[in-house]
């Protein structure tokens, strides 16, 4: 009990005290804050990935399209219902039977 009065007298041990509680919770970069931008982090760098991957992909997609022929001419098919002069379009559309 002595160790602790006499630990408690001591300036040094009080300012450094002080000093760990001030920069653990009252700081504007405290514990709680250090772990937010940690996550923050995280899902801003899984986002990053995720469009990493989609611009790959787009860029393979503009390749291909860019050099055969026939995939752009399916790829106008598919996405945006063109054909050509002799030809029909029919568009199918499917609903969801809800079961009750």
């Amino acid at each position: 009990m002595r160790k602790m009065v006499s630990l408690l007298r001591n300036k040094y041990f009080l300012a450094t005290l002080i000093f760990a509680v001030w920069m653990l919770f009252f700081d504007r970069n405290d514990i709680v804050s250090q772990y937010e931008y940690g996550r923050q982090v995280d899902k801003l760098q899984e986002e990053k990935d995720f469009y990493e991957k989609e611009i790959m992909q787009v860029k393979k997609d503009l390749r291909e399209l860019d050099t055969d022929l026939q995939t752009a001419e399916k790829y106008a098919r598919e996405r945006y219902f063109m054909k050509k002069d002799n030809e029909d379009v029919f568009v199918i559309i499917r609903e969801n039977k809800k079961e009750d």
